[in-house]
């Protein structure tokens, strides 16, 4: 079965939550898959003698994302890029005339499974290069498995900063890259008031801690801060709308994720807060998670990122084109989907200078590597080990995209550790 069909079953699963899953099942069919099973349903491990025989003609890696799970929507995101890419190197040749090989398994969002499965991809599948993880907790679950193997992992997901290791390659966005331009641009347009919210973890801590030094530093108010578990009930985002409501804040700042963020956007458009006025924004919050919402509970919401489907340039034409023909008509690209198709392509690159999947070697490489990616032409900071990208704003509208409200005039350089980004800065260039 070629990468293109194996790719096509697995999508097939991750949609089942929508109208897609009845035109997936006729045409591509349907199958349970477990935990930790191959995401390819049709593509098992190698066994050791097999890899002996491979090792010369394909370039093995690992593929680490998951499709069940609390984070379902953006980690399949993740692993649709990351296919599409790879389909897309491999149909011109591959690299130095080998196509990629993917090893793939779904975590299920849980933190053991990322740390076994990281293990296994390194030690006995004899895997040395993984494209994986999405939230904070889960690149933190395999980083001690991937430093001790000498492994590479490509991490696509914006996060909090403050981490650099020489086994992980940064490809999504910093808070300077997306943070304080957000805070800018609520305090600009909405007002100083603002109520926290968010999941209980790293990430959203983190990003709420760098937006209320940025907010306070220019004048504004955090007027409440509340953290919520990843599994958080009904009744208790309830609570959060009656909070809202109550204090009357001119934006709310949300860092909650999964299931829960797509129950809390439903409630408030339930209670009736007007959405232009006092609008929800997020960094997370992506085209792929308004379609399981519904724009019409959208509207008016804000996300910071550094791409949306919206984009105008030849590259992201492309780009979703080729994600549309592959996966649907009614998949959109998003902030997810975008790092981890680049990812896949920066490496690529990197590969083709080294000539070796060798960890070292591939570290050395990539840094010296860019690529026009759908955002825009993107490099690597060397000193850092994260990208330059392209800041963005979005406001979310009817049909489920996003409209362009504010991008910076290029791309701009990551600052992970804050030590040049300071809060009170003008952040919104013209």
């Amino acid at each position: 079965m070629v990468l293109a069909d194996l790719v096509f079953a697995a999508f097939s699963r991750s949609l089942s939550r929508t109208g897609l899953r009845h035109h997936m099942e006729k045409h591509y069919g349907y199958g349970s898959r477990k935990r930790g099973a191959s995401a390819f349903p049709a593509f098992e491990p190698p066994t050791r003698s097999e890899m002996a025989k491979m090792t010369s003609s394909e370039w093995r890696v690992g593929v680490l994302f998951s499709r069940s799970g609390i984070s379902e929507i953006t980690e399949t995101e993740h692993f649709l890029g990351t296919a599409l890419a790879i389909e897309e190197v491999n149909a011109a040749g591959g690299v130095l005339g080998k196509p990629i090989v993917p090893i793939a398994y779904d975590p299920g969002g849980d933190q053991t499974a990322y740390r076994n499965l990281a293990r296994r991809l390194l030690a006995d599948d004899d895997v040395n290069i993984i494209f994986g993880a999405s939230m904070s907790a889960s690149r933190k679950a395999v980083l001690p498995i991937v430093e001790r193997h000498n492994g590479l992992l490509f991490y696509p997901s914006m996060y909090e900063g403050f981490e650099y290791s020489e086994n992980v390659v940064y490809t999504g966005a910093t808070l300077n890259q997306n943070t304080f331009t957000l805070a800018e641009y609520l305090l600009r347009n909405h007002g100083r008031r603002i109520f926290f919210v968010g999941a209980d973890y790293i990430y959203p801590r983190e990003s709420n801690r760098v937006m209320r030094d940025v907010v306070e530093a220019k004048g504004g108010e955090v007027v409440s801060e509340r953290y919520l578990p990843l599994h958080v009930d009904e009744q208790t985002l309830r609570s959060v709308i009656s909070d809202i409501i109550r204090l009357q804040p001119d934006a709310i700042f949300s860092t909650i994720i999964g299931r829960p963020a797509q129950r809390f956007y439903r409630m408030y458009a339930e209670a009736g807060i007007d959405r232009e006025r006092v609008p929800i924004a997020s960094l997370t919050m992506a085209e792929t998670e308004i379609r399981e919402i519904g724009a019409d509970a959208c509207t008016g919401h804000i996300l910071s990122a550094t791409y949306f489907q919206t984009v105008e340039n030849e590259a992201n034409d492309r780009f979703v084109s080729a994600f549309k023909n592959r996966f649907g008509e009614e998949v959109t690209t998003s902030v997810w989907s975008q790092p981890a198709y680049a990812q896949v392509h920066l490496f690529a690159r990197a590969l083709a200078r080294a000539g070796s999947l060798e960890t070292h070697r591939i570290s050395e490489e990539i840094l010296m590597e860019d690529f026009l990616a759908p955002e825009g032409r993107i490099n690597f900071d060397a000193d850092t080990r994260h990208l330059w990208l392209h800041p963005r704003i979005g406001i979310a509208r009817a049909d489920g995209l996003f409209d362009i409200a504010w991008q910076a005039p290029g791309p701009v350089r990551p600052d992970p550790y804050l030590t040049a980004s300071r809060f009170e800065d003008v952040w919104l260039e013209a």
